[in-house]
């Protein structure tokens, strides 16, 4: 092990949160477009409010996003401007809270997400014990990882007593043998390993890595899809995501290399524009529609790529645009419908799909994430939030927003002890920075 990098127990892992208590919690969510960071006040919901995952209400109360900077597909490629980058993100949400941010939750797209599932049984005595499940869970969690992996997420999603399956708790419960399934996700550390570098470098601390799939279907299913079986696509700039969601539990996760950045820079290609230029056009007159693969509408007018200022503006028909945009787009979705039945859960989803991400506001694009995927698919915004302004409360602030919710259900997550050594330094240390270096080391 790394003695700067962290091992595959020791990853930096915020505790549930107390459903009595309430608490500010600062996330940040690091795209290849923009980074984002809210500052949110969590209040215990009284008993009648309840909501499914739900046990605190959220207020946003700082925000603040910048132009991403060093940073591709998720992953630091130029570590001093991602960590300038970072330190004004963070800066202008400080500003508007009122307040200092120590520690953040961030979010995590960059090394080759993999999702691994498991099964274990054990035998009982008798009623069901908290041991028998403690058992049962750690063994299903004894996953062989790579020595270049860690595990970010690793959840229950379903335990079974002899015959009766989709149990929640069976502690007390009679039978003779119990088993448990177990979803682990798992990244690269290097990538982790960097990203953690750039926002220490900034002088912060990462609280707890969130995978960016997880977080953006935390904040966009509703109830009734979580528990019946859906999947959340979130289209961001430079990857795009898959997480499924089955018995109201996180199952599955994956990504693509190809967002909305990809379709910018066809259109930069393929117009011979400046990146600004495409993508601004992709913004404002971008569409998957195949009704405007006809000349329909005002030609758009747009300078050449390298303009010196006396050049003709280049006349764009707006057909083109699409004939551009609409071929990456199929391909994407084409992608994810192959993953999503190579994962084997095609049957949990059934014909629920959730779409969200910067890039699922592209004109027509859940008509054609309809027609590509052959399933019933509903544009994804943020749900269960106050104090953002319109402008943040579209599908961009998805992963944001989840990374908020993620404290209420942080507690599900199974966590594998760690090695007594690395548990005494903890007590006698107290958290400090030598003693989190050493923890570290060993």
């Amino acid at each position: 092990m790394s003695l700067f990098g962290f091992g595959k127990s020791d990853l930096p892992r915020i505790k549930g949160l107390s459903p009595r208590k309430a608490r500010v919690i600062s996330v940040l969510d690091v795209g290849s477009e923009k980074i984002s960071c809210l500052i949110a006040r969590l209040r215990p919901r009284i008993a009648g409010e309840m909501l499914p995952d739900r046990t605190h209400t959220i207020e946003v109360i700082g925000v603040g996003h910048h132009r991403s900077r060093g940073i591709r597909s998720g992953a630091v490629v130029d570590i001093a401007a991602a960590e300038l980058a970072i330190r004004q993100c963070v800066d202008a949400a400080e500003r508007m809270a009122g307040l200092s941010v120590e520690s953040l939750i961030v979010s995590v797209t960059a090394g080759r997400l993999k999702s691994v599932r498991r099964r274990a049984e054990t035998e009982v005595v008798g009623e069901v014990s908290q041991a028998d499940l403690s058992r049962v869970t750690g063994n299903a969690a004894k996953m062989p990882l790579d020595d270049e992996r860690v595990a970010l997420h690793s959840t229950v999603y379903d335990l079974q007593l002899d015959d009766d399956a989709g149990l929640e708790n069976p502690v007390g419960m009679t039978g003779d043998r119990l088993s448990a399934n177990l979803h682990m996700l798992t990244a690269e550390v290097a990538p982790l390993r960097n990203l953690e570098a750039a926002i220490n470098r900034a002088q912060l601390v990462v609280e707890a890595f969130v995978a960016t799939p997880y977080a953006s279907a935390l904040s966009t299913m509703v109830e009734d899809e979580a528990a019946m079986g859906s999947a959340c696509i979130d289209m961001g700039s430079g990857a795009t995501t898959i997480a499924i969601f089955q018995n109201g539990r996180f199952v599955y996760a994956d990504q693509i290399a190809i967002g909305g950045a990809n379709i910018t820079m066809d259109l930069a290609r393929g117009l011979s524009i400046s990146p600004a230029d495409a993508e601004r056009i992709k913004v404002m007159h971008g569409s998957t529609l195949a009704e405007l693969l006809d000349d329909t509408g005002e030609p758009l007018s747009v300078a050449p790529l390298g303009d010196s200022g006396d050049a003709h503006p280049i006349v764009v028909k707006r057909s083109l645009v699409t004939k551009i945009i609409r071929p990456r787009v199929e391909e994407t979705l084409e992608l994810v419908r192959d993953r999503l039945n190579a994962s084997g859960l095609g049957h949990v989803i059934g014909k629920r799909v959730v779409l969200t991400g910067g890039a699922s506001q592209l004109a027509g694009l859940a008509d054609t994430a309809r027609m590509v995927l052959q399933r019933n698919v509903r544009l994804g915004r943020p749900l269960g939030v106050t104090g953002l302004n319109p402008s943040s409360k579209g599908p961009g602030f998805s992963t944001s927003v989840g990374l908020l919710i993620y404290p209420q259900v942080a507690h599900r997550e199974y966590v594998a002890e760690r090695s007594l050594a690395v548990q005494a330094i903890d007590k006698a240390m107290e958290g400090g920075r030598f003693g989190s270096w050493l923890r570290r080391a060993l």
